[in-house]
Parts: C-alpha cells; structure tokens; sequence
C-alpha cells in the first residue's frame, strides 16, 4: 500500500484572472521563510498551520472545471513543499494545462536549493513560468502585471532552461 502524499494547504482558489495568464486554478500552501514586510499572504507564513490535503483531492478540484488554463502554484513558498508541489505541477501537465509558479526565491537560489535533491529541481523543471524574487515594500508597483515589486522577474521556464541563465517573459513585462 503506498503512502498518500500532503501538502500543507493554506487555500484554493478555483478560478482566477489575477494570478497568471488565462483562467487559473491557484494553490496557495502553508510556509514561507520570506516574511516580506507588506506581504499579500502573511496568514501563509506560519509552517504547519495549514490543513493537510493531499495531492490527489488537489487534483480531483482541478478536474471538475474544464474552462482552467493551468496551476498557480502560490503560497506562503511553494519551494519549501517542492515535492507535493512537484506532483500537482506533473498532474497538471499531464492533462496539457501549464503550471505558473510564484517564489520568493530568485531563480539563482533555487539553482542552489536544487543541489540538494529535496525535489526543487523536478518542481522547477515542471514550471513554465516563476515569478521569482522576495516582494519588497519600497518597491511596491500596482501597475506591474503579476508582480507586485519592480524587482521581481517573471521568468519564461523553457528558455531559461535552454539558455541555461534566466530569461524574461517579455510578453508579460
């Protein structure tokens, strides 16, 4: 009998126009080391105080809504549970949506993380796109799409991974 793998759940979101392209289902997990001041999520910063849910419920609410795009994988750090959070990027994939994630990690960091082999770099090698960067309050910008500071880059994941440095979604700069 195998084991049910868990996230720490802090919330869904079944439909949303605001947190990536297209319509998006958003998960938002429990966690983050961040603690940026002026953060949108700070109920999300405490490890631990999230509802455990597993991968496969996750997946069974992504499937009653055809009209979806992709996973917005969100949080608190979707890189601190990279393996649950590896599973429901493969599954979303697996049923031709694409996974858009949100870090507070730069991607050089998370290169780094990777080098550990705690499931980062599957996690990384399922996104299409990762806003990456710490939200910083004296850089706050309203206007930015999907951003919320100017030092935030949002990342096209399939040419960073070609070019090997990180590239820019331009369409969404």
């Amino acid at each position: 009998m195998s084991e049910t793998l868990t996230l720490d759940l802090a919330g869904i979101v079944r439909e949303s126009i605001v947190d990536g392209p297209g319509i998006r289902f958003v998960v938002f997990c429990q966690g983050c080391p961040h603690n940026c001041e002026g953060c949108h999520n700070p109920a999300t910063h405490a490890f631990g105080a999230g509802k455990e849910t597993s991968v496969e419920r996750i997946l069974e609410e992504f499937d009653k809504d055809p009209l979806l795009d992709g996973v917005t994988l969100s949080g608190g750090e979707p890189f601190c549970q990279p393996v649950p959070m590896a599973a429901i990027a493969r599954g979303v994939k697996e049923r031709g949506k694409n996974v858009f994630a949100f870090t507070g990690f730069t991607y050089e960091e998370l290169v780094k993380k990777a080098q550990s082999g705690d499931g980062t770099q599957e996690l990384l090698d399922l996104c299409d796109m990762i806003v990456d960067g710490r939200f910083v309050l004296a850089e706050r910008d309203l206007s930015l799409r999907f951003r919320g500071s100017r030092n935030q880059r949002i990342l096209d994941m399939q040419k960073t991974r070609e070019a090997g440095v990180p590239v820019l979604a331009e369409e969404y700069m």
